[in-house]
């Protein structure tokens, strides 16, 4: 996935979920938040963020928020990146004759991918991650019922026979670690402990890859009847892409 004309700015206030007053370009700026999520802990005045500017003449706003400097922590807050970069690298690994669908209805919800193959369906769910604690990457970052939903509808499908997984995108370098933010959103993680199997091993478990540039990757390894997760994390401010498409490194143990 890549960005295309990038400037940075100095945020200076959210009047609402959609759009931000960001200092760029010798002005202030009324730019658009591409992500409506709260980010308390990323967007605080005076914080480095980094936009991209529309080639869309029309468009209300010129520019859109897309990423935001947490001390040296670069986090990339654009919530449509996760689908993207995941849809990215899945895409060349599909076996022969399957089709990926997007915003798959199944049950009661509309889930981010279904793989359609000669051995099934397969749905997964993407989930983005921006929190970040002590090196620690968490989800969600506020309460998400549509979060519980999803790990419920996932689970009803392995049940039926389906195949089912919930990834994690961490959206930043560095991270020793991805868990759910029980503090936040205790029935998230519960969620996630009952798809495990009723805390059959240890649902919070991650270990470490590392890039040959000396990158960490924080990458999932628990592997739950029915859903598994895993986490992927690369990317700069203008380029962001799952690690998994680097030959020769981390690959993911998929059903085909």
């Amino acid at each position: 996935m890549q960005y295309q004309t990038v400037v940075p700015g100095r945020f200076l206030a959210r009047p609402n979920r959609f759009v931000a007053q960001v200092e760029a370009e010798g002005a202030v700026q009324t730019v658009h938040v591409k992500n409506t999520g709260r980010c308390r802990e990323l967007l605080v005045p005076g914080a480095a963020v980094y936009l991209e500017k529309s080639a869309n003449p029309r468009r209300k706003t010129a520019y859109d928020l897309i990423a935001v400097q947490k001390g040296a922590l670069l986090v990339n807050m654009d919530a449509q990146a996760p689908n993207r970069v995941f849809a990215e690298w899945l895409e060349p690994q599909l076996p022969e004759g399957a089709v990926l669908r997007r915003e798959y209805a199944y049950g009661d919800s509309r889930l981010d991918f279904c793989v359609e193959s000669p051995r099934g369906l397969f749905l997964i769910e993407v989930k983005g991650v921006t929190l970040e604690d002590g090196g620690a990457a968490r989800f969600p970052d506020a309460p998400t019922e549509r979060g519980v939903k999803h790990i419920r509808e996932l689970q009803k499908a392995a049940e039926a026979g389906l195949g089912a997984a919930l990834f994690f995108v961490v959206q930043m370098e560095g991270m020793k670690s991805v868990a759910p933010n029980e503090e936040t959103h205790p029935a998230f993680g519960a969620a996630l402990r009952e798809a495990a199997g009723n805390g059959v091993g240890d649902p919070t478990e991650a270990s470490v890859a590392e890039r040959s540039d000396g990158t960490l990757l924080a990458t999932m390894r628990h592997e739950m009847p029915g859903v598994r997760r895993r986490a992927f994390c690369q990317g700069g401010p203008e380029e962001w892409s799952a690690p998994w498409l680097d030959a020769g490194k981390t690959q993911l143990n998929l059903p085909w």
